[in-house]
């Protein structure tokens, strides 16, 4: 099978410290794939290197076909990226960031404004896209941030906490965003959540890791019969050690 991502055998070091020991996972084409851990885990960094921002000490990253570490321009091109701290510039409408950011983002040829639509659409704000950014609600920011990083259709999106400190409501939006979006376009996401609850809700599969190393790795579903749990924040506090 050809898979979407093919990490094999990531080390990475700064300085004295190994942030990541040599993790090996891959995400198959059209899924939503989990990265959970504590604090400090080695998931940003992980993040980063599929993101091609930082290089391995060690290891390879293939993105559908293309080397990250070697091919990290052609890389880019197919994949998007959301940060957890990522904002809107505040004092463009919502309208005209869709715009700009179209305008970096696509393809040459591609029509911008059946983007710039796509995005309206995919964030469900209405007419408050004419109003500027800095009026926006964070949970409202939040939603057209997520339409901004799908609207082109990547091959590849890479969501860091997009639901963050959100209120039940717009936490709620972003979720059905990401999965309505995945089932309608096949797009694949990698997808890294404190909220478990979140990621047994999204996710095809996950993996979790703790201290640069992978501990597990599997469909939610088949974890928490592993490990007789009734929900995947149980296998977490279990595999972690807290419980």
């Amino acid at each position: 099978m050809d898979y979407a991502v093919e990490a094999s055998s990531l080390t990475k070091q700064f300085g004295q410290i190994r942030a990541l020991d040599g993790i090996s996972f891959h995400i198959r084409p059209g899924e939503i794939f989990g990265l959970i851990g504590p604090n400090g885990a080695g998931k940003t960094t992980t993040i980063r290197m599929v993101c091609t921002l930082i290089k391995p000490t060690s290891g390879t990253i293939n993105i559908y076909n293309y080397d990250a570490v070697k091919q990290p321009e052609k890389t880019r091109s197919i994949i998007s990226y959301l940060p957890e701290e990522s904002g809107a510039y505040p004092n463009l409408t919502g309208w005209e960031y869709l715009n700009f950011m179209a305008k970096l983002q696509a393809k040459q040829g591609t029509n911008i404004k059946d983007i710039v639509n796509e995005a309206a659409e995919i964030c469900g704000l209405g007419d408050r896209l004419k109003d500027k950014a800095k009026t926006y609600s964070k949970g409202m920011k939040r939603r057209l941030l997520v339409a901004r990083a799908l609207m082109t259709k990547p091959k590849l999106a890479v969501l860091d906490e997009p639901a963050s400190g959100l209120d039940v409501m717009h936490a709620y939006h972003v979720r059905e965003i990401v999965k309505q979006y995945v089932k309608q376009h096949g797009v694949t996401v990698l997808l890294s959540s404190h909220n478990m609850l979140e990621v047994e809700y999204l996710c095809n599969r996950v993996v979790l890791i703790n201290k640069g190393h992978l501990v597990v790795e599997g469909e939610p579903k088949q974890l928490k019969a592993q490990y007789k749990c009734e929900n995947l924040e149980e296998v977490f506090m279990k595999v972690v050690g807290f419980a």
